[in-house]
């Protein structure tokens, strides 16, 4: 066992006095150490009742006859995060929590690992540590929030977010804004959407890394404890097969991921996360090929923010192995998951058990996927738009570049009535470098959406656009500004062409005129100077590869 490093031999009685110091028994110290990493915090919403999850992991952990440590991770709210400068830190922390769980792992020569995310970067922070340290693992989610209800309506943290455009707009008043804030997010769980923390979790599951509806049950459901305990004693089993993350996430499983993620119409931020867990993992994965993916893949599902069904709904109808049933003959169905079972085996016989809420192939919302990569003389490296969540006006849209070199700067245009019919929004300085960290811009574009632009406005930028907003928002587009990409050249009222079907964001400049343009221009100067976010600039690469560190 690797966690004989620390406890057998003469000259391992410091080590094993100090694990007694912990409450080990003699008995215990020759059983497997299992570490159980834990991203609970009091801070998020979706990870408050993490401790009670953590306990049933240790439970199953015991069960199987192994010892569990448990530790922690960092963990930021999107939510509470947004429109501020805390958003800079949301992204950079998924390289942090990669990092701190290596280094835990590690120093303590654990065994194997059960890890317990739950929210937008710490569930692939969690994933990129696993297949690093290719020890047996095992995921499990908290699961997700429910929906809450005002006037008999269901309503989740989204409604908010476009609840301030409303009342900019006269829309709304807010006496039934406040009466909306405190009904959306009725209890604990990531947020009710197919927003960015439960689509992460939901791929998590098809990848092979969680057990089957690890990405729906609800947080205060009682079946995800029983989920926990499952997930305690199968990392047990793993262990003993040596099964480790590398053999089970592969370009398969990725592949599998996308295919599933396109009939989901999942948050465009799962392209960065699985184009960096893939890196970690060393599979080759091209951008190309997730839009070769999406065009052979039906959308089945019109979740929030792209229909109206929430994530309970989704469990009800079946959850992510119903939606797999209905893909089987786009699948690969070899890929090894950590039920010991292949994909194919873990699918057999799934029934759907509501038709509306996933569709079958022959029903489908639309013959091609919910996400689609951008490629011009705009994004040469690629830009990203949900396109299950576009009014069908917008696919394709041409108009007058509205140039903003911070989100802030772009919120008060909006908040101010600055923004006409036919613009498009070009925020940048908002990528890796730039932001820096790629910050998830709700606000814009929920504003945009509760005005009642989302189907006469299109915004784009370098950075990132939440998992939770709709309409034309093309988010990732790299370069980055901060990089001389193609996006800093713009100017105010360039033409821009925005075509989805045919995969296309361009500007109406020469290759001469954009290159004549960035010359111009001076070298980024960063705008933070100190910390953990100077350092993220000096490492982080281009969104079009994950934005991970330079290796």
């Amino acid at each position: 066992m690797k966690s004989d490093a620390i406890k057998k031999g003469l000259e391992r009685a410091p080590h094993r006095s100090l694990l007694y110091a912990l409450g080990c028994t003699r008995e215990e110290i020759d059983k497997p150490f299992i570490g159980v990493v834990n991203s609970f915090t009091e801070v998020v919403p979706g990870h408050i009742h993490l401790r009670g999850i953590a306990d049933a992991v240790k439970e199953g952990v015991r069960a199987g006859g192994g010892v569990p440590f448990e530790f922690n991770t960092v963990a930021v709210c999107d939510g509470i995060a947004m429109n501020h400068a805390g958003m800079k830190y949301s992204l950079p922390s998924r390289e942090l929590i990669a990092d701190s769980v290596e280094i835990m792992a590690e120093a303590h020569a654990f065994d194997a690992l059960v890890f317990i995310p739950n929210c937008d970067k710490i569930v692939p922070g969690m994933l990129m540590a696993a297949v690093r340290l290719n020890l047996p693992a095992i995921f499990v989610s908290g699961g997700p929030m429910l929906a809450g209800y005002v006037d008999g309506q269901k309503v989740d943290v989204n409604n908010l977010f476009e609840g301030v455009g409303a009342v900019t707009a006269g829309k709304m008043s807010e006496k039934e804004l406040e009466k909306l804030e405190q009904a959306a997010c009725p209890g604990c769980g990531s947020c009710a959407g197919m927003f960015t923390a439960n689509t992460m979790n939901c791929l998590t599951e098809v990848l092979g890394m969680g057990l089957p509806l690890n990405g729906t049950i609800p947080a205060v459901d009682a079946r995800r404890k029983g989920l926990a305990r499952k997930a305690g004693e199968q990392v047990m089993k793993l262990l003993a097969g040596d099964i480790r993350p590398r053999s089970i996430i592969n370009s398969d499983a990725i592949f599998n991921a996308f295919t599933v993620d396109m009939a989901l119409g999942g948050s465009s931020n799962s392209v960065l996360h699985l184009m960096a867990i893939a890196s970690e993992a060393g599979v080759d994965f091209k951008l190309a090929t997730i839009n070769e993916i999406s065009q052979r893949t039906p959308y089945l599902c019109k979740l929030r923010p792209s229909g109206p069904h929430h994530i309970e709904d989704l469990d009800r109808a079946g959850g992510i192995p119903a939606v797999m049933g209905e893909l089987k003959g786009l699948l690969k169905l070899k890929s090894k998951t950590v039920t010991g079972k292949t994909v194919g085996e873990n699918i057999a016989g799934v029934k759907t058990l509501n038709t509306e809420v996933i569709r079958s192939v022959k029903n489908a919302h639309s013959a091609t996927g919910g996400l689609v990569l951008l490629f011009g003389n705009l994004a040469p490296e690629g830009a990203v738009v949900k396109k299950a969540a576009v009014a069908p006006e917008m696919l394709a849209h041409r108009g007058p570049a509205r140039v903003f070199d911070s989100e802030e700067e772009a919120t008060k245009a909006i908040m101010n009535k600055k923004i006409k019919s036919g613009d498009v929004l070009v925020i940048r300085y908002e990528g890796p470098k730039g932001g820096p960290g790629m910050r998830e811009m709700l606000t814009p574009t929920s504003l945009i959406t509760g005005i009642g632009l989302d189907k006469e406005v299109a915004l784009i930028t370098d950075g990132l656009f939440s998992g939770a907003t709709r309409g034309a928002s093309i988010g990732h587009v790299s370069p980055e500004a901060a990089a001389k990409g193609p996006i800093a050249a713009v100017r105010e009222g360039d033409m821009v062409n925005i075509d989805i079907p045919n995969h296309k964001l361009n500007v109406e400049l020469t290759d001469k005129e954009i290159s004549d343009r960035l010359h111009k221009l001076a070298d980024f100067e960063p705008r933070v100077k100190t910390g953990y976010l100077r350092r993220y600039i000096d490492n982080v690469t281009s969104a079009s590869t994950g934005a991970i560190f330079h290796k």
